[in-house]
């Protein structure tokens, strides 16, 4: 027994030893768990002569599957490219059609990785090349999905099926169409794959090569005669390139298959397809020649136009027919602004490059003889030569149906203003077309028979007879017809305005509106919210807006506040007035001992994108952030901004408003400074927010772009004020004045005599221009002396507040959108106050807590909404619109248990007063004293 022992020692020394110097196990472990553990990291790294070794005198399985997955050793030599174990796993007898847990075979992860060699090894052991996996994928379909077309090539020797089906159908040529595999794709179709062969769904390789934009692919298939087919729902490889904006894919399928192009301008009209998208396909194919750019707007001329006259038929879906035309138009005119191979040129009025006249789209009649130079040199041609496919026709005709209606109209008016008995004419001219639209084959929705023509153009003249019962329900012609007509007088304005540069209206387009100003303006008095839905030209065309003006602004002050915000607001995303920063650099902070300056400087280097979103303000060591702490920002930096110290706004001789300095320019930085106050009131009314400040009359009129007139001197000087009043009230003939047009003026201590006007220290002032003179004497007080300063003011403020929008309000509203109410309504305020936390409008120290606030002076007032609120102002509309950090939030108090000497406090971003429960009014009203005059800047977490 000892021998024996000691004989066992010797040999497990001896395996001890041999194992130490070669610094691995020499031996398996007898258990294959164990032992494949110990093998896999010299299979992982290809040591086949340690393998073999260790194979050598093992009984182990080398077929045994191991891990969660339950793979061989011949799956890791596969996966890994270890070609040298993986001959000698299977010269051992490892299994090459063995599948793991997820049906893979080593041929599978050697095909899926592009290990060759291995692969190759694996064939001639007699792996199985047609075994599927769980998701009846092949070594093929792992080849196409990586597009190994080398290693393909040597596969498909030993496939029996090429067009062996996953689960879903797929083969390999529909996953290498997916992934744009060209030459992956060219083998399989060598190898005899089916070219049209569908998927479970119905989708073919072609389909899959337009599902992701696949160009290449999608040419390889149509040049080998692909078909194109829709899957079983009915989606198309051309509905698959618009969805993805993929026009160089669409540009192929429609040179293969020509009728492909109308149906690409019929999709215009879908509005489940992305109007992006399908922009930039269209862009694409018209960008690659001047057929294709001349043919594209044809066609989209021409299903506007049917569109257009669908839209004016009465019997049509109005909303439907409104958005399809104008989304057509849209395209159109992104299409026209762009051109053929020339992306950059939008504010082309002439010719595109070597192109076809731009202005031609819109304006040329059948049978004019116009000719125009061709950009050609020396070569001139006829514009009807160039157009003769209609690329102006239809939509002229769209236009000439339009001009057509108003005439109507404003002659029906006219008859009606001079005998009412007549007035229903029109109405019966109205209800006849829809007896035309009938007969033209006009659905209830307008769409006619589908085939793109439309019905005939509902001419007027003849649509005569039939509307008398339309006038019995109320339906007259002005609220039958105007939102339909406006819709089309949209379009007609964005196909003016895209002939013309950036800023400029169309001078056709203004001929047009003066001509109809009588309608166009009866259907604004009838429905204002025409303005906004389809008149943009008003806010974008200042000549334009004055004619309308007196319309808008008899609108309510409350309705127009909406507008202004909601175009305001137009394509901003979503975003709560405080901006929730991503990182410490979207926050603006401030020093607080020089808030003038240091916001100066954060507001300079921030996004004006970003400042649109939203406002995170910090002051510097303090923790406090939120609404309550921007609105105390504004407030700060509002009477920051009036400061003298600064110099910019000297104050009116009513001692509380203020206008600019003509003498800023002490501070050298001044022009910079009036351009951040601008900003700085601009960003406060684009969030909502209220200033702290008031304005002369003539500084808001400069806002708003009005004129000033005498009566704003009083502002600045009432007695001067008075004089030029007198002297329009009076006969100055023979008073002797000897009054020139020129005035002195105090420029730093020196005085200067200033001309009004060329030559005016020459020209008398006469009873006859006296006018003229007190004009031109108010502009230089108000306007001309403080001329840089505005426009460095109105610079900052139009970066946030376009002109167009503001000027919807006059100076008085404007007072109110800036600044608030000025007074408190201590009725208005207790009505709009909720209760929380115990408390009740009955309760004791509710009652005590309104009594004291009615006993308080207007300033500890302001300075109480300003603890609770973080703002000074009442917004326009009174407490009932208080603004919280998200949305409107009413001024709230709530219940606190009351302990000696205790002060109440606020939450400022959702307008609380944290009143704690006082034994008695004498103990509130100290107590809420020593916190408005102690505490009312500084706030911490809400």
């Amino acid at each position: 027994m000892m021998e024996r022992a000691m004989e066992q020692l010797n040999v497990q020394l001896s395996r001890l030893t041999r194992s130490l110097r070669r610094a691995r196990t020499v031996e398996l472990p007898e258990d294959n768990e164990t032992a494949v553990y110990t093998l896999m990291p010299m299979v992982m790294a290809d040591q086949h002569r340690s393998v073999s070794e260790l194979l050598m005198n093992s009984k182990f399985d080398v077929n045994y599957a191991f891990g969660r997955v339950k793979r061989s050793l011949l799956h890791i030599a596969a996966n890994c490219g270890s070609v040298e174990c993986l001959v000698l796993l299977l010269k051992k007898g490892a299994n090459p059609n063995y599948q793991d847990i997820s049906g893979c075979t080593p041929l599978h992860l050697a095909a899926r990785n592009g290990q060759k060699k291995c692969m190759g090894r694996l064939l001639e052991y007699n792996a199985d090349v047609n075994i599927c996996n769980n998701e009846g994928l092949t070594a093929i379909h792992w080849l196409a999905v990586n597009g190994r077309t080398e290693l393909l090539h040597d596969l498909v020797q030993h496939v029996s099926n090429v067009d062996v089906e996953d689960a879903m159908g797929q083969t390999a040529l529909h996953v290498a169409c997916q992934n744009g595999h060209k030459t992956t794709v060219l083998c399989l179709l060598d190898s005899g794959a089916d070219i049209n062969r569908p998927n479970v769904s119905g989708a073919t390789p072609l389909y899959f090569a337009c599902s992701h934009g696949q160009r290449d692919t999608a040419q390889i298939l149509l040049s080998r005669g692909a078909k194109y087919l829709p899957d079983k729902n009915g989606v198309t490889p051309l509905d698959l390139c618009v969805q993805g904006g993929y026009g160089e894919t669409s540009e192929v399928l429609i040179q293969y298959n020509g009728r492909l192009f109308q149906m690409l301008i019929q999709m215009t009209q879908n509005d489940d397809i992305k109007e992006n998208m399908l922009r930039q396909v269209l862009e694409h194919i018209s960008q690659q020649s001047e057929s294709n750019y001349q043919r594209i707007l044809t066609s989209l001329a021409e299903v506007a136009t049917t569109n257009g006259h669908k839209l004016l038929s009465l019997s049509s879906n109005y909303e439907a027919q409104m958005k399809s035309l104008l989304r057509i138009v849209r395209i159109f005119c992104h299409v026209f602004r762009l051109g053929p191979s020339s992306p950059n040129n939008g504010n082309d009025m002439g010719y595109n490059g070597n192109k076809t006249p731009r202005s031609q789209v819109f304006k040329v009649r059948q049978g004019q003889g116009v000719r125009r130079r061709d950009p050609t040199p020396g070569r001139e041609i006829a514009v009807s030569e160039l157009t003769k496919h209609s690329l102006q026709e239809p939509l002229e005709l769209l236009w000439h149906s339009l001009d057509e209606w108003l005439v109507l109209i404003s002659t029906e008016l006219e008859k009606n203003r001079a005998d009412p008995g007549t007035g229903a004419d029109i109405a019966s001219l109205l209800l006849k077309q829809r007896q035309v639209d009938s007969a033209a084959g006009t659905g209830a929705n307008g769409d006619g028979d589908g085939d793109g023509d439309g019905p005939a153009p509902p001419l007027p003249e003849v649509v005569m007879e039939t509307a008398a019962g339309s006038c019995a329900h109320g339906e007259d012609v002005i609220s039958m017809t105007a939102n339909r007509l406006s819709a089309v007088i949209q379009a007609f304005y964005k196909c003016c305005s895209c002939q013309m540069p950036q800023g400029m209206t169309s001078p056709r387009f203004i001929e047009f509106v003066c001509k109809h100003d009588e309608v166009l303006k009866c259907f604004v008095t009838r429905n204002p919210t025409i303005i906004f839905d389809h008149f943009h030209f008003l806010l974008e065309c200042p000549e334009l807006m004055s004619r309308f003006m007196h319309i808008i602004k008899a609108q309510p002050f409350k309705d127009r506040c909406e507008w202004f915000y909601e175009h305001l607001l137009a394509g901003q995303p979503d975003s709560d007035m405080v901006h929730r920063p991503v990182n410490e650099n979207d926050i603006l902070l401030i020093h607080r001992e020089s808030i003038f300056q240091s916001s100066c400087e954060v507001v300079a280097k921030s996004s004006n994108e970003k400042l649109k979103q939203g406002i995170a303000v910090r002051f510097h060591g303090e923790e406090g952030m939120g609404q309550g702490v921007v609105r105390e920002w504004f407030d700060i930096l509002s009477n920051e901004i009036v400061n003298p110290d600064y110099a910019l706004f000297t104050q009116s001789a009513d001692g509380t408003t203020f206008q600019p300095n003509s003498n800023s320019s002490v501070n050298p930085d001044h022009l910079n400074y009036f351009g951040f106050a601008g900003q700085i009131l601009g960003l406060a009314l684009y969030h909502r927010q209220l200033v702290n400040i008031y304005f002369t009359r003539s500084f808001y009129k400069h806002i708003l772009g009005v004129p000033v007139s005498y009566q704003d001197v009083a502002s600045i000087d009432p007695e001067y004020a008075k004089n030029l009043q007198w002297i329009l009230d009076n006969d100055i003939s023979d008073l002797g004045l000897e009054l020139t047009f020129s005035v002195e003026t105090d420029v730093f201590g020196a005085m200067e005599e200033v001309p009004l006007k060329a030559g005016g220290t020459s020209i008398l002032v006469t009873q006859d221009n006296k006018a003229e003179y007190v004009q031109l004497v108010t502009e230089l007080r108000m306007t001309r002396a403080i001329q840089p300063q505005i426009n460095a003011f109105l610079q900052g403020f139009h970066t946030f507040i376009p002109p167009s929008l503001i000027q919807l309000f006059d100076e008085y509203e404007l007072e109110l959108l800036l600044s608030g109410m000025p007074e408190i309504d201590v009725s208005d305020w207790s009505r709009n106050t909720e209760y929380t936390s115990g408390y009740d409008l009955e309760e004791p120290v509710i009652q005590w807590f309104w009594e004291v606030v009615r006993s308080l002076t207007q300033e500890e007032r302001v300075l109480l909404l300003q603890f609770v609120t973080g703002s000074s102002r009442v917004p326009h509309g009174g407490f009932a619109y208080l603004m919280g950090g998200s949305g409107l939030q009413k001024f709230t108090i709530a219940a606190v248990p009351y302990t000696a000497n205790l002060l109440p406090t606020s939450s400022t971003c959702i307008n609380m007063l944290k009143l704690p429960e006082y034994p008695s009014q004498e103990v509130l009203r100290d107590r809420l004293l020593v916190a408005l005059h102690c505490g009312s800047y500084g706030y911490t977490m809400a």
